[in-house]
């Protein structure tokens, strides 16, 4: 009788083994890009800089997570699953034990950067374990809605638990990472071992995919400060328009690019994937601004600071199984156009309050920021995955994470740009109020694409 169920225990542990492996590594990747919003302004008191090193702070690991996230699929394909996820997940953990002892500014920056390296690892070798742990397609999506639920709570509990340790340590959201990495990897030596691929690398496109990033990146950032008409600037984003030319070149001619020119033929596509650029934007740069605003210009602690946060994060995670229901039902370019609206509503009434305003008027104003968000992620990829022949799916995904991370860099680049060049509140309202101009235009913009769909489809996507 015994075994039986020992065969049972091997059947049933090592998908349950991936899954919480798969989960932990979402929850602290999710969790590092949230938490240290917050701990900003102490994280100035303690090591000193400017606004520019504050947004480097958080740019410096959204930005490799970024850039790399297409590279880090090849190398799991061809590593295996479980080894990239192991090693991402021990780079990641020493990169966060190196953040909460540094002693500078630019060491802390550099130590986020190989952070990113590490998400950028953990993210798609996740989801890999877990479509190698369960084959059967319902329980694999089961499996994969779980795993979007740890982001959800790490996004949810983000603020608040940095605001809680800060008001004790802001290293301490740092350290926080080494019981949860130290946990994913016991875990990880019970999933069995991945298989590996011949997965070529594109090293030359990789190569200049990071220099666009990095040099546009750092051009908008310092630029606020040394002029965006000084020749390093200048410099700096002629390197980055030299390296995208290269990029392009390098997908269209080079034997094994990272990403297929032909996928952005789609106009659907192409729409989609500048949509998730701007909400991520938004969504990322009314984070970073936010946290500030609430520090710096009303003069509440980090603690207070994350708990206005909680009904915008919190009412995210709250909504987001109900997300799918209403895309079935109405459809991913209806769902878009509305969270857009959503959205730019939501930041309309954040630049319109007077800086006086009643605390909990603008955290009720940011909810509909966080909720049109979670209302436009969801269709936004089912819209691409779509759009994309079968054989694409997984390029394609990598492409849309890719986007969305990508806009939360450039929003925490620019909106943080946008503030250092003038008074705040100034500079928050232009942010604010462009963004949502921004927003309402693509509503036009998605909805004028369902129109031209749906003759060739022979199907409406709002239906």
């Amino acid at each position: 009788m015994s075994v039986p169920t020992v065969s049972r225990l091997a059947v049933v542990v090592p998908p349950r083994a991936s899954l919480i492996v798969a989960m932990l590594g979402f929850f602290v990747v999710a969790l590092d890009a949230q938490i240290v919003n917050v701990a900003l302004p102490e994280i100035r008191n303690d090591l000193g800089g400017g606004l520019s090193g504050l947004q480097w702070v958080v740019t410096g690991y959204t930005l490799m997570f970024s850039a790399l996230q297409l590279f880090a699929g090849t190398l799991s394909d061809r590593a295996g699953a479980r080894r990239a996820y192991g090693l991402g997940m021990l780079i990641f953990i020493v990169a966060s034990a190196a953040c909460a002892l540094t002693p500078t500014l630019p060491v802390l920056i550099a130590s986020r950067i190989v952070q990113g390296i590490g998400a950028a690892m953990i993210t798609p070798a996740s989801l890999a374990l877990i479509r190698e742990a369960y084959h059967d397609p319902a329980a694999r999506g089961r499996a994969i809605v779980y795993w979007g639920l740890g982001g959800s709570v790490a996004a949810a509990a983000g603020p608040v638990l940095g605001g809680l340790l800060t008001q004790l340590d802001w290293r301490l959201i740092f350290f926080v990472n080494l019981p949860v990495g130290a946990s994913a990897l016991i875990v990880l030596s019970r999933v069995a071992r991945s298989s590996r691929h011949s997965a070529p690398f594109d090293w030359a496109g990789q190569i200049a995919a990071v220099a666009a990033l990095a040099a546009l990146t750092y051009g908008i950032i310092e630029g606020a400060e040394a002029g965006y008409g000084s020749p390093a600037i200048l410099t700096l984003f002629g390197i980055s328009a030299i390296s995208l030319v290269a990029f392009i070149v390098t997908q269209s001619r080079g034997r094994h690019p990272m990403i297929p020119l032909d996928l952005f033929r789609s106009r659907a596509v192409s729409t989609a994937l500048v949509i998730a650029v701007v909400t991520m934007a938004a969504f990322y740069g009314i984070v970073f601004m936010q946290s500030l605003y609430f520090q710096q210009e009303r003069g509440y602690s980090a603690l207070e600071t994350g708990l206005l946060f909680l009904p915008m994060t919190a009412l995210v995670a709250i909504l987001n199984p109900w997300v799918a229901r209403l895309m079935t039902r109405f459809g991913h370019v209806a769902m878009i156009a509305a969270g857009q609206l959503i959205m730019a509503a939501g930041l309309a009434g954040l630049c319109l309050l007077p800086a006086n305003a009643p605390v909990l008027l603008v955290a009720a104003f940011m909810i509909p920021v966080g909720v049109g968000g979670s209302f436009t992620v969801p269709p936004i990829i089912a819209q691409v995955m779509d759009n994309v022949a079968a054989e694409q799916a997984g390029t394609a995904s990598g492409v849309v994470n890719t986007a969305r991370q990508v806009g939360g860099s450039m929003g925490v680049a620019i909106f943080g740009a946008v503030l250092a060049s003038g008074e705040f509140m100034t500079g928050l309202r232009a942010s604010l109020g462009a963004t949502a101009a921004v927003l309402v235009i693509l509503v036009v913009v998605s909805l004028a694409l369902q129109h031209r769909s749906q003759p060739t489809t022979n199907c409406s996507l709002a239906s």
